[in-house]
């Protein structure tokens, strides 16, 4: 809540919310000016959320792979199609045939790509915690997290072509170049993570091609991660004109 009374967002898209939707905190969230709400959620596991002060219309929502894990909500916004997306993690091990999880997150990754080649985004945006950081720029050290899950060579070329061949613009490489290092997570392992800045950028917003001229600023709010009882990601915020 203290980054909401902070920053006062129009819209807030939420990711791994691990609840049912019976148990997801509503009211409070309405009290925060959220009175707008879309909600997808499951026992324990994964959950996205859309929440706006602005009317809600249009909630949709996809199920990739052949699971109904809830990973995916959609909404329309004054205008503005948003999709957020939970990403698989992929597990441990960077081999498809040794670990279920890596397959699974790779074939996730191709059915949201010939998704939006399909269905060519116009006036949208794709925001979530992709789990993927696709530039040298986006880890800390390309070298030592080259056969890491979330930097494999496989992973950065799935999801580079997940945005082009999809007729996504990163906002976030938009707004800063593609060489400034930038990161949105940082591990529980790493307490001292502001002293070794070991951290990946595994969080996106995407925008359609239409909307790459609106984009005014984006900041990635690293200060929360040093805030009492953090979550490992940091907030990433958008302004369109």
């Amino acid at each position: 809540m203290k980054f909401l009374k902070e920053q006062q967002p129009d819209v807030l898209c939420l990711q791994e919310t691990k609840t049912q939707d019976v148990y997801f905190p509503a009211k409070e969230i309405a009290d925060a000016g959220f009175s707008y709400q879309a909600i997808r959620g499951e026992k324990s596991y994964n959950g996205v959320a859309i929440l706006s002060r602005l009317p809600i219309e249009n909630v949709s929502y996809q199920d990739w792979v052949g699971k109904a894990d809830c990973r995916h909500i959609a909404a329309q916004i004054s205008g503005v199609k948003i999709h957020n997306i939970y990403l698989p993690a992929g597990g441990d091990i960077p081999d498809r045939f040794e670990n279920l999880k890596f397959g699974h997150k790779l074939d996730f990754i191709a059915e949201v790509t010939d998704y939006f080649e399909k269905n060519t985004p116009v006036k949208a945006l794709l925001v979530g915690d992709l789990n993927v950081a696709p530039l040298v720029s986006d880890v800390w050290s390309t070298k030592q997290l080259k056969n890491v899950v979330s930097h494999t060579d496989i992973e950065r070329k799935k999801i580079i072509d997940m945005q082009k061949k999809g007729g996504w613009i990163d906002a976030v490489r938009e707004f800063f170049g593609p060489e400034q290092v930038l990161y949105s997570w940082w591990s529980y392992r790493a307490r001292n993570y502001i002293e070794s800045d070991r951290g990946r950028r595994l969080d996106h917003i995407w925008v359609s091609i239409d909307l790459a001229s609106k984009i005014d600023k984006v900041e990635i709010h690293k200060n929360t991660r040093g805030w009492e009882k953090p979550s490992d990601h940091v907030p990433i915020t958008l302004q369109l004109l």
